[in-house]
């Protein structure tokens, strides 16, 4: 009889641990799946963060190409367009905004296209000043863009694994997005112009402006018509 009893007493001792084994650990799954979704929340917060300082930057930027390069109005328009969709998704889903970064970055390239035919705005103190920032700010977006999709890849990875997955479906933690454009908007990125403002050419050798079209006669520029055949020696100059 006391035997039977503890052997009762044992077996409930083991039921009651099993039972306190599987509850620490949906408790730790459950706490981890919380803290890595307000990790990625913060992160992208970041990148938010980034994206409105660039896009503060921008009507500085377009304002002071348009002082040297004020005919180039459909790219000025185009960058302005694409800013405020851009910045319209700000508070979206990261796919959203992601989406509308890619005509946005590639108009921007443009306007930097533009500048480089005009070495005076390229040592304009303003100018040099808003590009720095501008440069330093997109790099701070790189950072937070790789730091984000990293937590989020780990998130991910444990939604969809055994046997935390049963613990995402059973409290609703479903996965998150990447910060990545879309395939259909890297073409534009891939087709824009890349600038290099690292001031890599030798001294006193400026991109030249965009001219007029050449004159007809000519086969490019500064180019001058050839010379008339020389005469056949052989034949006193005469034709045959």
């Amino acid at each position: 009889m006391i035997a039977a009893a503890t052997g009762a007493i044992v077996i409930i001792a083991v039921i009651v641990g099993l039972i306190l084994i599987v509850g620490i650990g949906i408790a730790a799954s459950y706490n981890r799946f919380v803290t890595q979704r307000n990790l990625i929340r913060n992160a992208f917060a970041n990148i938010d963060t980034e994206l409105r300082r660039r896009y503060d930057l921008i009507p500085n930027l377009v304002e002071t190409v348009k002082g040297y390069a004020a005919h180039e109005r459909e790219v000025f328009e185009d960058v302005a367009r694409t800013r405020s969709a851009a910045a319209a998704t700000s508070g979206q889903s990261p796919a959203a905004q992601a989406a509308a970064e890619g005509p946005f970055v590639a108009a921007l390239g443009r306007l930097f296209a533009v500048a480089e035919n005009y070495p005076e705005l390229k040592a304009n103190q303003n100018f040099l000043a808003l590009q720095s920032e501008l440069s330093n700010t997109e790099d701070r977006i790189q950072a937070a863009r790789r730091f984000y999709n990293a937590n989020v890849q780990d998130y991910n990875r444990r939604v969809e694994s055994f046997p935390s997955r049963f613990i995402a479906q059973r409290f609703a933690f479903k996965e998150e997005e990447f910060f990545e454009i879309p395939e259909s908007q890297r073409a534009a990125l891939e087709q824009a112009p890349r600038v290099d403002f690292s001031m890599s050419r030798e001294p006193g050798t400026p991109a030249a402006p965009a001219g007029p079209s050449e004159p007809a006669g000519t086969s490019g520029p500064g180019s001058t018509p050839p010379p008339p055949p020389a005469p056949d020696e052989g034949s006193g100059g005469s034709s045959a």
